[in-house]
């Protein structure tokens, strides 16, 4: 994919810059004082905007995973990352993930529309298959892959350890077919959410 901006009406997400994002991205990530956004991430939670700069800086030019930072139109400022990885031209099958959405993003319609955008792009490229995987124990993730229209693939047993820790992964995914049955739903939301609100 391109390393072009998205821009939406609430939200646009850009390249990952550590220059211009991390201090703010930083900050916005420590309103989750107790770290649970980190929880089902192989990394973090980074204590010191120092930490986090630094893994920032590994991360922001790799083509694959490729991160983004989703900027809050209204204010200018970065309130969370996702990222294309996996990115299998030849197939035609690219994931999203690396989500790590601040408290400033998490139920907003940005939060919507960060998403939509992402998929948007992969399928008007062209990618038959767009997927989101998870650690099996975390409820919310998968609760929001099939809100945003992916389908339950299955369970792949003891996929990898993160953290010490066993994960049993979640598959999900969605595809070109299906794309434009769920683009008209993200239209319907975009409309009715137009004036605002929660999502």
């Amino acid at each position: 994919p391109p390393r072009d901006p998205m821009i939406g009406r609430t939200c646009r997400v850009e390249p990952l810059d550590p220059v211009r994002h991390a201090a703010q991205l930083h900050a916005a990530n420590l309103l989750d004082t107790e770290g649970r956004n980190w929880t089902y991430l192989p990394y973090g939670p980074f204590a010191s905007l120092d930490d986090y700069r630094r893994w920032l800086d590994t991360v922001a030019a790799a083509p694959d995973p490729m991160f983004h930072t989703i900027v809050d139109v209204a204010t200018g400022a970065p309130v969370g990352v996702a990222s294309y990885l996996r990115i299998d031209p030849s197939a035609g099958s690219i994931e999203v993930g690396h989500i790590n959405y601040s408290p400033k993003l998490q139920r907003t319609v940005a939060a919507t529309e960060a998403m939509y955008l992402m998929m948007k792009r992969a399928f008007e490229l062209g990618y038959r298959r767009y997927e989101w995987k998870c650690h099996a124990l975390n409820a919310p993730s998968r609760r929001a892959a099939q809100r945003f229209g992916f389908s339950y693939e299955g369970i792949f047993r003891q996929a990898r350890v993160d953290k010490g820790r066993n994960r049993d992964t979640a598959w999900y995914a969605m595809i070109d077919r299906e794309w434009p049955a769920i683009d008209a739903a993200f239209q319907r939301f975009a409309a009715v959410t137009s004036g605002g609100g929660a999502a």
